[in-house]
């Protein structure tokens, strides 16, 4: 269990203190993050890695010469948001473009995207890249929807090497491609983890079963059987992996076995023993191989194996030195001159005062979004249990952190002047900057295009303002998230509120309309029980997340009633 903590809300951010002061030789903070504290030479190819905390050494134990330029910080089993990662990326760059790589997470692809879309409006080159080695997530013929685990490290690695040798962004993306497309992972729970301040485990592994086919989140595995001998397990995790091994190959491999946390490097090295044995009996020479805790999950009891096949200029980069705070390989001094950041939030913090009108309906939007933070927090708990099911268990955590951040911000703009528009806005960056993940961007993106609506400078507003606001929210969070009705998301308690309160307001007031309308929503939420996930991290286990509610749906559906029990007429 993870018993060390102050605040569960405020663990990242405290870690991240102690790592930098720590390995202040090797990195300097930046907000978002860290990057390298020696900047590296002008023209260098950036590449920046990242994903949500509870995982080291990835991601922030690996920035320094030979391995990342930087870092992206989220919070625990959570997304880093688009604001962070353009903040990262951004300090990090010294004018060769950048390469921003994550593991194949919903969260992770749709903030990493935003901001090197803004990173490109900038002028500045930058590409995505996700790894997706984990062979457990999705069969062969669906790659491309597979997660990324342990082989983050070997893609990483490679492609951080490409950079140091002088390649252009280009060839650092297509080396990264190269080294994502011959890796593969396979991975095995014996127990689950506890995030901070949570009473108990994700999940657990039966005495005497393990969980097979894990993610580095703490999901559970798609099936548990019966534990066998560190040799059998090594076998499972061995055949699991070498079905998979390119027609031709040069018989060349890099091998990772990494622990999850719990299970600790002796009995690592039991299994080492029969997996580098029937790798060598297979005709392959195994090239430095890393055993030990590269990509953990807290305190989960479990480990993963990683074979990626080499070519001439695979091997190269996988051998070339790095040093970092936690992993070195050669020799690399950290010569050069200590950068200067300037650890401001990127945000924007002017506001426009708004008109009487659009002043008093700011306040209402400050009620509005008081009432979601109390009940986002009272029910922090059911939130986090729903999206442990098929989840990681952030759900709660994330939505009264995105929540309070939001309330916050529209407080500070309210008490400036702004409108309900400069007051949405405000709450939308700061719910996706402050949040992460899928929702703290779905969120962001709504409640800034709820408040676009607005005119902060009319003197009056019409009550089917609302509709307009509403379907706004609605149609921005769908294009963000590229959900559909049905998918068991967040849209299948929003849609059918959008619907009832467009058909209801006409013939009845606004408080009237919206408390009809949350009902319906409260009950499409419910409903979602019978649906089959099919976007983000639920869905591979989506026979699991049969017969209990959607926490993002549940949420929608929360928040909105929430706001129907304040005056909004």
């Amino acid at each position: 269990m993870t018993k060390l903590f102050n605040d569960p809300a405020t663990f990242s951010d405290d870690m991240l203190v102690g790592f930098l002061d720590a390995f202040s030789p090797w990195v300097v903070g930046v907000p978002g993050g860290c990057i390298r504290a020696q900047a590296p030479a002008a023209g260098k190819v950036a590449v920046i890695v990242g994903g949500g905390s509870g995982h080291y050494p990835a991601f922030c134990g690996v920035v320094g010469p030979g391995y990342a330029d930087g870092a992206v910080v989220g919070n625990v089993f959570t997304s880093p948001s688009a604001t962070e990662c353009y903040s990262v990326a951004s300090a990090a760059h010294v004018g060769g473009g950048v390469l921003i790589m994550a593991g194949n997470y919903a969260g992770d692809v749709l903030n990493f995207d935003e901001a090197r879309d803004r990173l490109r409006s900038e002028g500045i080159a930058a590409e995505t890249l996700y790894i997706t080695d984990d062979v457990a997530s999705a069969g062969p013929d669906a790659i491309e929807q597979r997660r990324g685990i342990a082989g983050d490290c070997i893609v990483f690695k490679c492609a951080s090497a490409a950079a140091e040798a002088g390649y252009n962004l280009d060839e650092v993306v297509r080396v990264a491609a190269k080294a994502n497309t011959v890796t593969r992972s396979m991975g095995l729970g014996l127990d689950g983890c506890t995030l901070p301040g949570a009473p108990d485990a994700l999940f657990h592994v039966p005495d005497g079963k393990m969980g097979v086919g894990l993610g580095i989140h703490g999901e559970p595995g798609i099936s548990e059987e019966p534990l066998p001998s560190a040799r059998e397990v090594a076998d499972l995790l061995v055949d699991r992996c070498l079905a998979e091994a390119p027609t031709t190959h040069s018989g060349r491999i890099a091998v990772i076995l990494n622990g999850l946390g719990a299970t600790k490097y002796e009995e690592l090295f039991v299994v080492w023993g029969q997996v580098a044995k029937r790798l060598r009996d297979a005709g392959y020479t195994i090239v430095d191989p890393d055993v030990g805790e590269l990509v953990t999950s807290l305190d989960m009891a479990g480990l993963s194996l990683t074979i990626a096949w080499l070519d001439d200029e695979l091997e190269q980069f996988w051998r070339a030195p790095a040093n970092t705070p936690a992993y070195r390989k050669g020799g690399i001094d950290l010569a050069g001159n200590r950068r200067e950041v300037q650890a401001t939030h990127t945000a924007s913090s002017a506001v426009s005062k708004g008109s009487t009108a659009a002043q008093e309906l700011a306040n209402k939007a400050v009620e509005a979004l008081d009432a979601i933070a109390r009940t986002m927090r009272a029910h922090e708990r059911e939130l986090a249990d729903l999206d442990t099911v098929a989840g990681d268990g952030d759900h709660g955590r994330g939505m009264v952190k995105g929540s309070t951040f939001a309330l916050e911000a529209a407080q500070a703009a309210r008490d400036h002047g702004a409108g309900i528009g400069g007051v949405m806005a405000a709450a939308g960056d700061a719910f996706g900057s402050r949040a992460g993940g899928t929702s703290g961007a779905l969120w962001g993106a709504g409640l800034t295009a709820f408040g676009q609506v607005f005119d902060d400078q009319a003197d009056s507003f019409d009550p089917s303002l609302a509709v307009t606001a509403i379907r706004a929210m609605r149609d921005a969070i769908q294009y963000r998230g590229g959900a559909s009705l049905g998918d068991k998301t967040m849209l299948d308690a929003l849609s059918p509120f959008v619907d009832a309160l467009t058909a209801a307001l006409p013939d009845k007031g606004l408080v009237t309309a919206w408390t009809d309308a949350a009902t319906i929503a409260t009950q499409a939420a419910e409903s979602t029980v019978a649906l089959r996930p099919k976007r983000g991290r639920a869905r591979p286990l989506a026979e699991r997340s049969l017969g209990h509610a959607d926490p993002g749906a549940t949420s929608m559906a929360l928040a909105l009633t929430a706001i129907a029990s304040i005056s909004t007429d």
